[in-house]
C-alpha cells in the first residue's frame, strides 16, 4: 500500500515540474494593489497622489524678432516706436503641493523663468493665481504660493534613499493634454552635466518624460514625491526613456531657503576641485576609484582655517560618499551659512576627517554701478586697482540688482562676477555692453559666485 501511494506521490510532483516549467515566464511586477478581481493595479496609488499634482500656465512676454531698420534709433524715434517690441507668450508645465496648510507649490525655475502672470490648476479644475516666492536657477526649483483651501500635498520622501531599479511614477501635464501618469524604473542616481549651473544631482528614470511634464512628481511606491521632474533627452524634445529629476532632498533644502530669504544663500568653502579620474590617483599614490579633489585652496577661506590641502582627495562629507567634483559642488551648494560639515578626506593614502565651518560669501563693495539697459535692473561696476578682486580676477562685479526685474527673475545677484557673454571674455564696461550688442538673440553669462562657476542663460 505504501508502495502504490509513494509513486502516486512522485507522479504527481513530477507532472507539477513539468507544468511549471512548461508554464511562460512572466515579468516581475511592482508591488500593487490586487483587491480588483485578483488584477494588480497602481491605481490606489494613483488616486491618492496625483489630487497634489498640478498645471501652471504662465503668460511670459518675448522680444519680437524685427526689421533691421527698427534697430536703428532714429528710425524708432521718428516713428515712436517702444525700444524693445516684445509680444506675450503662453506656456504650461507642471507643479507639485508640498504644503497644504501654506499653499506652497514646487516647480521648475525654467517653467515660470519672465512669467508675468502664473495660474495653477488643480484635479478638481479650480484655478488659483499663484505668487513666485522665490526661484533657484543652479537648481531649476521655484517656489510658488497659492490660496490654502482644501489642498492635498504630497509628503516628501529621502530620496538618498533611493535605489537602481526601485519602482516609479511620473505625474504631469504633458504637452498639455492633461494630468498624465506614467510608471518606470530608477535608471541611475547622481546623474551630472546636462547643463553648466554646477548643481547637478539627477535622478534618471525611464518613466515618460515629455515636455509640459517638468515640475511634475516624480514618486515612489509608498506615495512619497521623490523628485522634481526637470529634464529630458530625447531627439525633437521627445521622450525616449531618459528622463530626469531633481531629487527631492535638494528641492527640500532649496525650498526651505526660499521661504526663508527668498532666495538661496549659498556659502564659501574657498575650494577648487576636480574629478578623481584613474590618471590622477596613479599620480596621487592612491587606490580610490571616487571622490573630487582639492585643486587650489583659496587664502583666508574656511577650508584653509580647517586644514585642507592641495591634492586632498574629498571621500565623503558628513558621512555621505563623495563620487565625483560635481556631486560635491551639488552638495556643498545646498549648505547653510554657518553650518558646519564633515569632510573624510584622504591624504596620501591616509584617511583624516576635518570639519569646516561654510561661511559668507566674500563681501565685495563695488561703487556706484552703471545700469545696462540690455538687462533691466542690472548695474555693474569694473574690478578697479584697489579692490580685493584686483589682478586675482577678470570680469565686471554686479554691483545691485533691483528685486524682481528681469536681471533678478533670470538669477544674477550682487556679488555676482561675470567674466564671459556667449563665451566672449569681457573685462571692461565697453566689452560688455558691445558682447551685448552683439547677441540679438540670447545671452550666456558665465560668472563665479562664491566658489563655484555658473551659466545663466537670458533669450
Amino acid at each position: 500500500m505504501n508502495y502504490h501511494l509513494n509513486r502516486t506521490v512522485c507522479r504527481l510532483a513530477c507532472a507539477l515540474l513539468v507544468l511549471f516549467a512548461a508554464s511562460p515566464a512572466r515579468p516581475a511586477s511592482p508591488p500593487t494593489d490586487t483587491a480588483r478581481q485578483g488584477l494588480p493595479t497602481l491605481a490606489p496609488l494613483v488616486n491618492e497622489v496625483t489630487p497634489a499634482v498640478v498645471n501652471i500656465s504662465v503668460i511670459t512676454r518675448s522680444p519680437v524678432e524685427d526689421n533691421p531698420l527698427f534697430r536703428d534709433p532714429y528710425f524708432r524715434r521718428f516713428f515712436n516706436l517702444p525700444d524693445r517690441p516684445q509680444r506675450r507668450e503662453q506656456a504650461s508645465g507642471s507643479g507639485v503641493i508640498v504644503d497644504a496648510a501654506r499653499g506652497y507649490v514646487l516647480t521648475n525655475h525654467h517653467v515660470i523663468k519672465d512669467a508675468e502672470q502664473a495660474i495653477v490648476t488643480l484635479k478638481d479644475r479650480r484655478q488659483l493665481q499663484a505668487k513666485l516666492v522665490g526661484a533657484d536657477p543652479g537648481t531649476d526649483i521655484a517656489v510658488l504660493k497659492i490660496e490654502p483651501q482644501n489642498l492635498t500635498a504630497l509628503r516628501l520622501g529621502d530620496s538618498d534613499a533611493m535605489q537602481v531599479g526601485d519602482y516609479v511614477i511620473a505625474v504631469g501635464n504633458p504637452f498639455g493634454i492633461g494630468q498624465t501618469v506614467t510608471s518606470g524604473i530608477v535608471s541611475a542616481l547622481g546623474r551630472s552635466g546636462l547643463s553648466v549651473e554646477g548643481y547637478e544631482d539627477f535622478i534618471q528614470t525611464d518613466a515618460s518624460i515629455n515636455p509640459g511634464n517638468s515640475g511634475g512628481a516624480l514618486v515612489n511606491l509608498r506615495g512619497e514625491l521623490i523628485g522634481i521632474n526637470s529634464a529630458i533627452i530625447g531627439p525633437a524634445g521627445g521622450s525616449v526613456g531618459i528622463g530626469f529629476a531633481v531629487p527631492s532632498n535638494m528641492a527640500r533644502a532649496v525650498m526651505n531657503q526660499i521661504v526663508r530669504y527668498g532666495e538661496v544663500r549659498r556659502g564659501r568653502l574657498g575650494i577648487e576641485m576636480a574629478d578623481l579620474t584613474p590618471e590622477l590617483a596613479k599620480k596621487l599614490g592612491i587606490s580610490l576609484l571616487d571622490g573630487a579633489v582639492v585643486a587650489a585652496v583659496q587664502p583666508d577661506s574656511p577650508a584653509l582655517k580647517a586644514g585642507l590641502r592641495e591634492r586632498d582627495v574629498v571621500v565623503a562629507l558628513n558621512s555621505r560618499p563623495i563620487r565625483n567634483a560635481a556631486e560635491l559642488r551639488a552638495r556643498l551648494g545646498l549648505t547653510a551659512i554657518g553650518e558646519q560639515v564633515e569632510l573624510r578626506v584622504n591624504r596620501g593614502g591616509e584617511t583624516r576627517t576635518l570639519r569646516v565651518q561654510i561661511a559668507a560669501p566674500q563681501e565685495h563693495t563695488p561703487g556706484q554701478g552703471q545700469a545696462i539697459p540690455q538687462l533691466a535692473g542690472l548695474q555693474v561696476v569694473e574690478i578697479e586697482r584697489g579692490s580685493p578682486l584686483y589682478q586675482r580676477v577678470q570680469g565686471l562685479v554686479v554691483s545691485a540688482v533691483e528685486r524682481n526685474s528681469r536681471a533678478w527673475q533670470s538669477g544674477l545677484r550682487p556679488g555676482d562676477i561675470i567674466y564671459a557673454i556667449n563665451n566672449r571674455r569681457v573685462r571692461t564696461l565697453a566689452e560688455f555692453q558691445a558682447a551685448l550688442r552683439g547677441a540679438e538673440r540670447g545671452y550666456a553669462l558665465s560668472l563665479l559666485r562664491g566658489d563655484f562657476s555658473v551659466t545663466i542663460v537670458i533669450r
